[in-house]
């Protein structure tokens, strides 16, 4: 074996696979490495190297001594012939290998120890039948970072400042020597300093991205490695190795059973098979992909990665988070065609510039008139032509709004990021927009109601609501709260929400209200009891305490009914007041609003009663009238909640499931889905079987009507999906099962409940509910609308600060009488466009980057969800969002092009000081710009503690502005300006903030 230190390959892994400490380089690497040492002199050779030296693992690498791994192992072993053993469950080829004994002894591992598990053994196993990948392996950040930079240098401005730069810093190095370099150098300086900051805020999206796909596929497989168990990632198993299963494990490659007690597979993501298949010395095919539902095993792996047909499945419909989504094409579209309006205005300021120059209608400030027939010297003529191109070309490039893409990407990758965090993964990026288009949800029971309870979210202690139960309330007021809690409980018929209710009350004593329910009932005697009745409405206990045998009667049920049984309240206290009237209608608002909200409320009244009511042998009848009121509990049910928010915004939640009618329609009325009045169901219920049979006609006139489908099978769910989507709804499915594959790929968007769903499903889905929760699919409702609506607001801030820019520049470059020159190249508009590069660069920062995160990245507030949802036919700029751009870009285009013409007679300034007073005026028409926008939120500063990015932007833009103007004035080409002047550029600016509100 050679150990020469170049010639030699460096064996690496840098995902740090096998037991042995010596990390091993990939053939990819081996390939890189080669290429950096042959062509070490050639031009390629030091990015090569470079590349290389920035990857911590390879220095690491780089430090051992090199290894040349042989070419060819396994000799007795046809490669082709086991990647077909398990696909084909061929008993004939592996009675040829020898059965699982032969198999083992060919593939060089031990059934008990498994494989070396050394750095070359690994190595070889992966040379030679491959690794246990199926997706394209994720960037490293030197090539994502590479890939953005060269990303900027096509922004058409950083471009044609380049140019300019360059061309500067040649004419002012000839004409003044190094002297002359300093436009140039500041030009080179400024379009740096932007690349970085493009660059930064284009990396954070892709590698929050990289860190989702990471975390999608990440499985953990136990194996056994040289006689040690060990926990490895699932792309990091090889041929050869020894797994073990146990329930609930993904098989993670194509192999061969051991040995192991009872062990049953799930094949059902390759075979659609629910039934499951028992493995085992007589059956001993394991088929990656597939689920182990029972028992214990070892398994030898046999073939990995794309050799088998679950990794030929999965790198077909692998998650990919840089899709194109319809909204991004939109918004591409829209770029485009306004970047084709600014070629067009630009075409025509070049012709008008070129006419008026070559007929000598352009004058020096000393009046002399400039006609290229009077001129000899070549120079300047080529010097006046440069300038004259540069100008046009520099107006095109302001007006394309190269940010809206970039919004997209923050956005996609803030909302992404978040959801994750609140065990939602989004793998397809257009899921956003369809959701926020979403008019029916299409769940089945499990996905409502695997985590359906109720808790207690308001607590009401007489006419006064107390946030800090126990520490609010006297003792004796909390020994009558724990007796009407922990006694008064009774058993209820399961169709009603009565067994969620008393659960959420006695968790809420018991956590809450310090309540021993132990030592309550050894307190205290219960003398009777009556069960709650649907026709009053309430339950009622007659206990008698065994300190002082005092008899006391508790009453709790519907508060509207309580409340008329009542003529006194007790508060927080103890101290008991008369029921006022006013007091009685506060309380009564209170029932009201929870019952508005869809909320449950339980009050409680109480009363002691007298000794001579009871004469020891039969119990008194428990009195109901004249009793104190105690106080109220106001409950969510968290489902139902969901339920009812998604009507509230327009969506209709359908259920369907296996169930049978009885058990879907309780199902259904404790969520909302369907409710019952007095034995009659509002909302349609129908038969899977009966949906099936009925003509296309029938299905299009009830399939609005109908809210939960019963013994539903994959197909009748598919149909149900089928038929929405004619009638013109935008359908999102719910389901864990291998069957709803179907329906989510039918429908606009698919949401797995991760916690049941197969591998299968989650790779189907664009949505993975990781906690199963029907709550969480609100979630992502609300997410979808809040991401639309951001990027709309940026799109209206920035089509504004276009459409302004454009006709300002094509205005001021047209009428400028000042002939071009190289410091026209330099600055790009000295006496044409009234922007210096600086402030060029300046204002794009503000609208492509500083104005994407503060409008874009944002939490979607409650409001959302009180809108209709988004409709797929309206166009993504709304009659509405013309309006106010117009509107805006008017107003700026007048003030800004009367203080060009006019500035300085109007200020009493000179030119410097009315250029100055331009490029302030409208840095701070974009501030202002930016709340215009918020037209969903016209209060800005409403939840101010949640806009700390959008507050943090404006105050960063106004703090550098000033330094800017003040500080910058020889690098930023400005002038100072007086308190007065700033306060006029701010009175201007904020006049288009209350322009945006009368024009609404």
């Amino acid at each position: 074996m050679s150990t020469t230190p170049m010639s030699g390959v460096l064996e690496a892994s840098f995902d740090g696979v096998g037991s042995s400490s010596v990390p091993i380089l990939s053939t990819k690497a081996q390939k890189r490495w080669r290429l950096a040492y042959n062509t070490l002199y050639s031009t390629r050779a030091w990015l090569s190297l470079g590349k290389l030296l920035l990857n911590k693992k390879f220095l690491r690498a780089a430090s051992y001594t090199a290894i040349d791994v042989e070419p060819e192992h396994f000799p007795s072993i046809d490669r082709s012939s086991l990647n077909v053993l398990v696909k084909e469950n061929n008993t004939v080829q592996l009675l040829q290998f020898g059965g699982v004994e032969g198999v083992v002894t060919k593939l060089e591992t031990n059934r008990e120890n498994g494989i070396k598990g050394d750095a070359i053994d690994i190595a070889s196993r992966h040379n030679i039948f491959g690794s246990n990948s199926y997706r394209k392996p994720p960037a490293k950040t030197f090539d994502v970072v590479v890939d953005i930079i060269v990303e900027a240098f096509k922004d058409p401005i950083i471009l044609i400042l380049l140019v300019c730069a360059a061309l500067s810093l040649a004419f002012g190095v000839h004409k003044n020597g190094l002297t002359g370099c300093s436009d140039g150098g500041s030009i080179f300086v400024a379009v740096f300093l932007v690349i970085v900051l493009s660059a930064l805020s284009n990396f954070w999206p892709k590698k929050e991205f990289g860190k989702l796909s990471q975390a999608n596929d990440n499985i953990q497989v136990n194996v056994t490695r040289n006689g040690q168990h060990k926990q490895i990632s699932i792309f990091d198993v090889v041929v050869g190795d020894v797994v073990l299963l146990k329930a609930g494990d993904q098989v993670p490659a194509d192999g061969l059973f051991l040995d192991g007690p009872s062990l049953q597979v799930d094949e059902s993501t390759i075979t659609a098979d629910s039934d499951p298949v028992k493995v085992d010395h007589s059956n001993p095919f394991l088929v990656s992909g597939t689920k182990v539902v029972d028992g214990d095993a070892r398994m030898l792996v046999t073939s990995v990665g794309k050799n088998t047909d679950w990794g030929q499945i999965m790198s077909k419909i692998s998650c990919d988070f840089d899709e194109k989504t319809p909204l991004q094409v939109k918004l591409k579209n829209h770029t485009l065609f306004i970047g084709k309006v600014g070629v067009l205005v630009a075409f025509l300021v070049l012709v008008i510039l070129l006419i008026r120059y070559f007929t000598g209608n352009m004058y020096h400030d000393d009046g002399s008139r400039e006609f290229i027939g009077g001129k000899t010297n070549i120079h300047e003529v080529f010097n006046a032509v440069v300038g004259i191109l540069a100008t046009p070309v520099a107006i095109a490039a302001a007006a394309i709004p190269e940010g809206l893409l970039l919004a997209v990407k923050l956005t996609f990758a803030y909302s992404t990021m978040r959801m994750l965090a609140n065990q939602i993964l989004v793998r397809k990026l257009s899921a956003y927009e369809a959701m926020g288009s979403v008019t029916v949800i299409c769940t089945d029971k499990s996905g409502i109601l695997t985590m359906n309870h109720m808790k207690v979210t308001e607590v009401w202690l007489g006419q006064n609501y107390i946030e800090e139960s126990a520490s609010s309330c006297s003792p004796g007021v909390l020994e009558l709260l724990h007796q009407a809690v922990g006694l008064n409980e009774t058993q209820h018929p399961s169709r009603s929400l009565s067994e969620l209710t008393e659960k959420a009350i006695h968790e809420w004593g018991v956590k809450e209200m310090c309540m021993n329910i132990e030592e309550l009932r050894k307190s205290c005697d219960i003398l009777q009891t009556e069960a709650f009745n649907s026709e009053k409405k309430r339950s009622g206990v007659l206990i008698k305490k065994k300190v002082d045998e005092t008899i006391h009667v508790h009453h709790k049920g519907a508060p509207e009914v309580i409340l008329a049984m009542c003529e006194q309240y007790q508060d927080a206290t103890g101290n008991i007041f008369v029921i006022s009237n006013r007091v009685r209608e506060k309380l009564r608002q209170v029932i009201q609003r929870t019952a508005i909200n869809g909320l449950q409320c339980i009050a409680f009244a109480h009363k002691q009663m007298s000794q001579g009511d009871y004469d020891g042998k039969s119990p008194p009848k428990l009195e109901e009238d004249r009793l104190i009121f105690l106080g109220l509990v106001v409950l969510q049910n968290p489902s139902r909640q969901a339920v009812i928010d998604c009507q509230r915004a327009g969506v209709n939640v359908k259920m369907i499931t296996g169930d049978d009618t009885s058990t879907a329609e309780v199902a259904a009325t404790e969520c909302g889905i369907i409710e019952e009045n007095q034995g009659i169901i509002t909302g349609e219920v129908v038969d899977g079987a009966v949906f099936r049979n009925w003509t296309d006609e029938e299905r299009m006139e009830k399939v609005d009507k109908i809210c939960v489908m019963t013994r539903a099978s994959p197909f009748h769910k598919l149909l149900m999906v089928k038929y929405l989507k004619l009638k013109g709804h935008v359908v999102a499915v719910t389901g864990h099962s291998t069957s709803d594959a179907v329906a989510f790929r039918a429908a606009d968007v698919g949401l797995s409940m991760g916690i049941q769903s197969t591998d299968m499903v989650k790779e189907s889905s664009d949505v993975v509910i990781q906690d199963n929760d029907f709550v969480s699919v609100v979630k992502v409702l609300k997410w979808g609308r809040g991401i639309y609506i951001n990027i709309q607001t940026f799109t209206q801030f920035q089509l504004t600060v276009s459409i302004a820019s454009l006709v300002i520049d094509c205005v001021t470059a047209i009428t400028a009488s000042e002939p071009p020159t190289i410091n026209i190249v330099a600055a790009i508009s000295a006496g044409k466009v009234p922007y210096a590069t600086l402030q060029l660069l300046w204002v794009k920062l503000i609208v492509g980057t500083l104005a994407a995160l503060a409008l874009t990245i944002e939490q979607p507030t409650e409001e959302v969800m009180q809108k209709q949802p988004i409709s797929h036919g309206n166009p993504f700029i709304t009659n509405i969002m013309w309006r106010d751009m117009l509107t805006q870009a008017l107003y700026q285009i007048a003030i800004l092009l009367i203080i060009q013409f006019q500035g300085e007679s109007i200020f009493k300034v000179n030119s410097k000081v009315k250029d100055t007073l331009i490029f302030n005026t409208f840095v701070l028409f974009q501030i202002f710009t930016k709340f215009n926008a918020k037209k969903f939120e016209r209060n800005v500063f409403k939840g101010i503690q949640r806009k700390k990015l959008f507050w943090g932007i404006i105050g960063i833009i106004i703090v550098l502005q000033v330094a800017m103007v003040e500080l910058l004035k020889t690098f930023a080409d400005t002038e100072r300006l007086s308190w007065g002047q700033w306060g006029i550029c701010f009175g201007i600016a904020a006049i288009s903030w209350l322009i945006g509100w009368f024009v609404e």
